[in-house]
C-alpha cells in the first residue's frame, strides 16, 4: 500500500483542538437561546410563533448546509474551510449581540448557523482521517465530549445568566471565545491539500436545500401546527418528493454532491438507522422534561438545569472511557449495555408522578446519559470505519443531516403524542369528577377542578409519550444485536501539519 495513503503517525493534534475549541463555540451556542426565548419575547416584543424561529430558523440553516459540507470538505483545505465557518458564525454571534430588532437578531443567529453547520462534519473527517481504525475510538470519544457536553450544559448556563443578566450577555460571552479560536486558526492552522477540480451541481444543491428544509420545517412545526395545517403536511410532501429527485440525481452524478453509495456498506447503514431511532427516543428527556418541571412542578429554569447538569457531565467523562473501550471491545457490546440501560432508565421516566422528588429525577436522568454515553459515538464511529477513505466526507455529511432530521421527527411525534393523549386524559379524568360530585361545585372549587384536570391529564400525557419513547429505544435495542465489528485496513489520506 502506498505510504501516502496511510494515517500520519503523529496525528495533526494542532489542527484537532483548534477545531475542536470552535466545535464547542458553536454547538454549545446552539442550546443557550432556549431558556432565554421567554426574557427575549418581552423584550423584543414579539408572540411564541415568532421568537421561536430563532430556533426554527437555526436548524433549518443547518439541515440546508450540513449536506453541502461533503462537496466543501474535498473541494477546499481544512484550513480555508474552517476559517470562513468561524468566520461567519463570529459575525453572526457579533450582530445577534447588538440587535436592537427581532430581525436583526434572527439573521445574526442564522449566520451564525452557515458557519456552524460545517464545524461538526469538518472535525469527523479530520479525525477519521487522522488516525487508524484501531485508535478511532479515543479519538471520537473525545468528539462525543465535544458534542455531548456543549448542549448539555448549555441549559443551565443560560438559565443562570436570564435571572441574573440581560439575554445579550449570551452572545456577549461568546463572542471572545469565537474571536479567540478564529484568530489561533487564522495563525496557526496550516495544512496542504491538492487542488481538486469539482464542479458544483446546481440542480443537486437546490434539490437538497428544498428537500432537507421543507422535511425540516414540517416536522419542527408538527407538534405546533398540528399534523392536519396545510403548513405542515404541505412542506412534507414537497420535502419528501424534493429528496427523492435529489436522491436519483446523486445516483446518475459522476461526482455526487452527497453520495448515498454510502449505505451499500451494511455497518454503516446499519449505525445511521440505529442513531436515527436513538436521536429519536433521546429528544423525549429533551423535550418533556422542561415542561415537566417547569410547567407542571413550577421548578426554575436554572434548577431544571442543575437537575440534568451531573448526567452531562457524566457523559462528558464517559465519552472518552466509552471510546477507548471501543476500541478494545467494539461497538456491539457497548451498545447493547448502553441501549438496555436507556430503555429501562425511560421506562421509569413513564411513571411520573406530581409528588417524584427532585433526587429521584436527577439519579433516573443522570443514570439515563450514562446509558446513552455508551451507544451514540461508538455505533456511529463502526459504522464509518467501513468506509473506503473517498466516502468519509459523504459519510460524516449524511450522519449529520440525519441527526437533524431524526431530531426533528422525533420532537414532532413525541409532542404530538403528549399533546393528544393531555387531551384524552383530561376528558378521561373531567368524566370521573363530575360523575361523583352530588351538588353544584362552587366557583373556587371549580377552579381547584380545573387545574387538577390540567395537572393530571398532563402528566399522563408525558408519561405516554415516553412510553412511545421507550419502544423507539426497545427498536434500537434490537438493531444493535446485528452489530459487527469492522476489521478493514485503514486507506485514508493524511493531513500534513506543519508548525
Amino acid at each position: 500500500m502506498n505510504k501516502t495513503n496511510l494515517p500520519p503517525k503523529r496525528p495533526p493534534y494542532g489542527i484537532i483542538a483548534i477545531l475542536l475549541a470552535g466545535a464547542f463555540v458553536s454547538i454549545l451556542n446552539s442550546t443557550l437561546l432556549n431558556v432565554a426565548l421567554p426574557s427575549m419575547m418581552e423584550d423584543l416584543n414579539v408572540g411564541a410563533t415568532t421568537i421561536q424561529w430563532l430556533a426554527t430558523g437555526y436548524m433549518l440553516v443547518n439541515g440546508v448546509l450540513i449536506p453541502t459540507t461533503a462537496y466543501l470538505i474535498q473541494k477546499f483545505s481544512v484550513r480555508h474551510l474552517f476559517i470562513a465557518a468561524m468566520l461567519l458564525f463570529t459575525i453572526g454571534t457579533a450582530t445577534a449581540s447588538i440587535a436592537d430588532s427581532f430581525a436583526v437578531l434572527l439573521i445574526g443567529r442564522m449566520v451564525q448557523a452557515s458557519g456552524s453547520a460545517v464545524m461538526m462534519p469538518l472535525l469527523m473527517n479530520v479525525l477519521l482521517v487522522s488516525f487508524p481504525i484501531e485508535k478511532r475510538g479515543g479519538a471520537m470519544g473525545i468528539l462525543g465530549l465535544v458534542m455531548i457536553f456543549a448542549p448539555a450544559i448549555g441549559p443551565t448556563l443560560s438559565g443562570w445568566i436570564v435571572e441574573h443578566y440581560h439575554w445579550r450577555t449570551l452572545f456577549y460571552m461568546i463572542l471572545p471565545f469565537a474571536v479567540i479560536v478564529l484568530l489561533f486558526a487564522f495563525f496557526k492552522l496550516k495544512d496542504t491539500k491538492e487542488k481538486v477540480h469539482l464542479t458544483m451541481d446546481a440542480l443537486s444543491l437546490v434539490l437538497s436545500s428544498i428537500g432537507f428544509g421543507s422535511l425540516l420545517y414540517g416536522f419542527s412545526t408538527a407538534g405546533d401546527k398540528g399534523w392536519d395545517s396545510p403548513y405542515v403536511y404541505g412542506t412534507l410532501i414537497i420535502g419528501a418528493l424534493a429528496l427523492v429527485l435529489f436522491i436519483f440525481r446523486q445516483f446518475k452524478l459522476d461526482e455526487p454532491f452527497l453520495d448515498f453509495r454510502v449505505y451499500k456498506y451494511p455497518m454503516f447503514a446499519l449505525s445511521s438507522a440505529i442513531s436515527i431511532v436513538l436521536n429519536m427516543a433521546m429528544f423525549s428527556a429533551m423535550i418533556l422534561m422542561p415542561i415537566y418541571l417547569q410547567q407542571l412542578r413550577g421548578i426554575t429554569p436554572l434548577d431544571s438545569g442543575l437537575l440534568m447538569l451531573p448526567g452531562a457531565i457524566i457523559m462528558g467523562i464517559m465519552s472518552p472511557i466509552t471510546g477507548k473501550l471501543f476500541d478494545k471491545y467494539g461497538a456491539k457490546v457497548l451498545s447493547i449495555v448502553g441501549l438496555t440501560i436507556t430503555v429501562i432508565t425511560t421506562y421509569f421516566f413513564s411513571k411520573l408522578s406530581i409528588d417524584t422528588s427532585y433526587s429521584t429525577l436527577l439519579i433516573m436522568y443522570s443514570v439515563r446519559m450514562f446509558g446513552m454515553s455508551m451507544v451514540m459515538m461508538p455505533v456511529m464511529t463502526n459504522g464509518l470505519n467501513q468506509l473506503p477513505a473517498r466516502l468519509n466526507p459523504h459519510g460524516t455529511a449524511m450522519n449529520s443531516t440525519l441527526s437533524q432530521v431524526s431530531g426533528a421527527i422525533g420532537s414532532a411525534i413525541l409532542v404530538t403524542v403528549m399533546t393528544s393523549r393531555t387531551k384524552a386524559h383530561a376528558e378521561e379524568i373531567q368524566n370521573s369528577i363530575m360523575s361523583k360530585l352530588t351538588e353544584q361545585p362552587t366557583a373556587e372549587a371549580l377552579a381547584e377542578i380545573k387545574n387538577k384536570i390540567m395537572v393530571d391529564s398532563m402528566i399522563n400525557g408525558i408519561n405516554d409519550s415516553f412510553l412511545v419513547s421507550v419502544f423507539i429505544a426497545a427498536l434500537a435495542l434490537v438493531l444493535a444485536l446485528f452489530i459487527k465489528r469492522v476489521k478493514q485496513n485503514s486507506n485514508e489520506a493524511p493531513i500534513k501539519e506543519q508548525a
